[in-house]
């Protein structure tokens, strides 16, 4: 399930913030959430795949902690960012 090449460098490039920024927290938020979108169209048709569900659980684990510190440290690029990907701000 993971993501192709052109689609991966499509969001790296919207979401970085200079030439070669490859990992910043906004680029890997947007990864994993275009990860877990697409398990959930998988898991919709797919109802007993129990690791694929497991996977996706850890999968939002991982961004949850991802957004908490990006909440905590920068505000303005949170906000900007949730915006962007339409995700609740709790």
């Amino acid at each position: 399930m993971a993501l192709d090449s052109a689609k991966k460098q499509e969001i790296i490039s919207k979401f970085s913030r200079g030439e070669k920024d490859t990992g910043s927290s906004e680029i890997q938020i947007a990864l994993l959430t275009q990860r877990i979108s697409n398990l959930t169209e998988h898991l919709k048709m797919n109802k007993k795949d129990h690791s694929s569900r497991l996977g996706m659980l850890k999968l939002v684990g991982q961004r949850r902690s991802l957004l908490k510190y990006l909440k905590r440290t920068k505000y303005d690029r949170y906000t900007k960012l949730i915006k962007e990907l339409n995700l609740k701000d709790k």
